[in-house]
C-alpha cells in the first residue's frame, strides 16, 4: 500500500471536525489552520496569519497575549501544554474551548500544533474523534487520550504511544499483549460484555475500567468501545481511554462524607432523644426519692424494728440514686456545646466517657484497665467529638475482646504527654490488624464486626484530623492491636512540654 503524501495528510487534516491551528515554534505566529478552525472562528487562513492573541481572544484578563504566548512556549519547552482558552470569532462571538498545544518537530522546522474544541460540544467532538481515528494516524502520539484497538480475542492489535504511557509500557510491549490481563476486578467481565455486543452499526458504549499498570498501580479509566474497520488491515474494538483516577477518588471521598454526615445526624438525633428522656425520667425519679424519704420519716422508730422493710427501703434508695447517676452521666456527655473549640483536659474527656465504657466492658465480661497520667493534658477541641473518638476506640476494643475466652478479655486505656501533644492509647489482646491492607483501616471499609460498617474508625480519623491531630493503629505484641490518637497541647494553658 503506497505511503500517504503531503497532499493526503493535508486533506486528512482538512476533513477533521477537530480544530487545528499551527504556530511557528519561535515566533508563535499562525502559519496554517484547518477548515474546521476557519469555520469556527470565521476567518480564512490568510486572515488568521497576521492575527495576534488580542485579535482573536476574549478581552478577559486571563486571556492576555502574554499568557497565551506563555502557554505555547510551555508546549515548546515540555512537548505538550493544555489549557482552557476563550477564542473570539470574526463576528465577535466568544468561544470557550479546551485546547492542547503540542510541539511537533517537522523536517522543515519545529511547530506548535494547537488542537481545540468547543467544550459545550465535547461529547459530539469526542464521537467524531473516534469515528475519524483512521485519519488521525499521524497525530495519535500527540493526543492526551489513550487509544487501543483489540482483536476478537482481546489482544492489542494497535496502541498509541499515549495509551502505552498510561499503562507504563512501551508501545512495542503493549502491542500484542492480552489487554484483559490489565483489567482488575469486574473490569475484565465488563470488557468482555462490551466486546460481545459491539458491532459496526452500533453506537459507542461508555464504561469505566480499573486497570493495573505494568508497575502494579491500579488506576481508573473511562472509555468508549466501538467496533471499527479501517481500510483492510485494521479492524476490531476501538477503546478510547481517559484517566479518571482523581475523579473516582473524589467520588469515593464524597460518598464517605455523606455516610459520615448520616452517621452524625443519627448521633445528634440520639443525643436529642437521650436529653429528652433524661429530663422526663429525672422528675419521677426525684419524686420517688422524696416518697421514700417520706415513708422513712413517717415510720420513724418503727422502721428500725422492721429490719426487712428498712433493707428494702435502703436498696430502693440505692437503685434510685444509681438511676440518677446514669442520667447525670448521660446529660454530661450529650449536652450541646457551641460549635467552637474550648480548652479542656483530655483526662477529663476520658472520665466523662468512662461510665459508658465501663458499662460496655462489664456487659461483655471484659477487664478494663485505666492508666491515666496524673498531670493535666490541656487540649483545644470540641469535647463531644473527641469523646466520640474515645468511645469508638474503646467500644471497638471491648467488642473485639468479647469474642475471646473469659480470663483473657482485657482492654487498657491510657493517656500520656508526648512532645507538644497529649496522647490516648486503647489496646486489646485480640486478633490484631496484620491482615488489614496498609492504609485502609481508616478509610471506612474495614470492620471485624459481623454487623459493622467501619464508619466509626473513618469518622474518628476525620474528627482527629479536623483537630490537627493524628490517629494510628499498630500491632500490640504478642497479640492484639493498639489504637492511639494525639492532639496538640493548648499553648494557652501553660505547662512545660514533655522531654524528647
Amino acid at each position: 500500500m503506497p505511503e500517504l503524501g503531503l497532499a493526503d495528510y493535508r486533506e486528512l487534516v482538512q476533513a477533521l471536525e477537530y480544530c487545528v491551528l499551527l504556530h511557528d515554534a519561535k515566533t508563535k505566529n499562525i502559519i496554517w489552520a484547518n477548515k474546521a478552525a476557519c469555520e469556527l472562528l470565521g476567518f480564512t487562513v490568510d486572515e488568521l496569519k497576521p492575527l495576534k492573541a488580542p485579535d482573536m481572544s476574549s478581552n478577559a484578563e486571563q486571556y492576555r497575549r502574554e499568557i497565551g504566548v506563555g502557554w505555547l512556549q510551555r508546549a515548546v519547552d515540555h512537548g505538550i501544554s493544555a489549557t482552557e482558552w476563550c477564542y473570539r470569532s470574526k463576528s465577535g462571538e466568544e468561544i470557550l474551548t479546551e485546547a492542547i498545544a503540542i510541539r511537533v518537530d517537522l523536517r522543515s522546522r519545529p511547530i506548535v500544533m494547537v488542537q481545540f474544541r468547543d467544550i459545550v460540544e465535547e461529547k459530539a467532538v469526542q464521537h467524531d474523534l473516534v469515528r475519524t481515528e483512521g485519519r488521525l494516524t499521524a497525530f495519535l502520539r500527540n493526543l492526551a487520550e489513550g487509544i487501543v484497538v483489540l482483536d476478537e480475542d482481546g489482544f492489542v492489535a494497535f496502541a498509541s504511544e499515549s495509551a502505552a504511557k498510561l499503562l507504563e509500557l512501551d508501545v512495542t510491549d503493549l502491542t500484542g499483549a492480552d489487554f484483559r490481563g490489565f483489567c482488575a476486578g469486574d473490569s475484565r467481565e465488563a470488557l468482555r460484555l462490551m466486546m460481545a455486543t459491539a458491532s459496526p452499526d452500533a453506537p459507542p458504549q461508555d464504561a469505566r475500567y480499573r486497570l493495573r499498570t505494568a508497575e502494579g498501580t491500579l488506576r481508573w479509566f473511562s472509555g468508549s468501545c466501538q467496533y471499527i474497520e479501517i481500510e483492510s488491515d485494521l479492524r476490531g474494538h476501538l477503546l478510547l481511554l481517559h484517566d479518571i483516577s482523581d475523579r473516582v477518588r473524589a467520588e469515593e471521598e464524597h460518598r464517605r462524607d455523606l455516610q459520615n454526615l448520616e452517621y452524625l445526624a443519627r448521633y445528634n438525633a440520639m443525643g436529642d432523644m437521650a436529653m429528652a428522656i433524661a429530663h422526663e425520667v429525672s422528675q419521677p425519679l426525684a419524686a420517688a426519692y422524696n416518697f421514700l424519704e417520706g415513708v422513712r420519716g413517717r415510720l420513724g422508730p418503727a422502721l428500725e424494728a422492721n429490719e426487712p422493710a428498712a433493707w428494702g427501703l435502703d436498696n430502693a434508695k440505692l437503685q434510685i440514686e444509681r438511676a440518677s447517676q446514669i442520667l447525670r452521666s448521660l446529660r454530661r456527655y450529650v449536652v450541646r456545646l457551641e460549635q467552637s473549640e474550648q480548652s479542656t483536659d483530655l483526662n477529663g474527656i476520658v472520665e466523662d466517657c468512662l461510665y459508658f465504657v465501663d458499662l460496655r466492658a462489664k456487659s461483655h465480661g471484659v477487664e478494663l484497665v485505666l492508666d491515666l497520667t496524673a498531670e493535666a493534658l490541656p487540649v483545644r477541641c470540641e469535647k463531644v467529638l473527641i469523646g466520640q473518638v474515645v468511645i469508638n476506640l474503646a467500644f471497638n476494643a471491648i467488642d473485639e475482646m468479647a469474642r475471646w475466652p473469659e480470663g483473657s478479655r482485657r482492654v487498657e486505656i491510657g493517656t500520656r504527654r508526648v512532645r507538644d501533644g497529649a496522647e490516648l492509647a486503647v489496646s486489646d489482646r485480640g486478633q490484631g490488624i496484620s491482615g488489614i491492607p496498609e492504609g485502609r483501616i481508616f478509610d471506612g471499609v474495614f470492620t471485624s464486626k459481623e454487623d459493622g460498617n467501619g464508619i466509626g474508625l473513618a469518622l474518628s480519623h476525620r474528627i482527629v484530623s479536623r483537630h490537627r491531630g493524628r490517629i494510628d493503629a499498630a500491632e500490640n505484641p504478642p497479640r492484639g492491636a493498639v489504637f492511639t490518637f494525639a492532639l496538640p497541647l493548648d499553648p494557652g494553658a501553660g505547662g512545660d512540654p514533655a522531654p524528647e
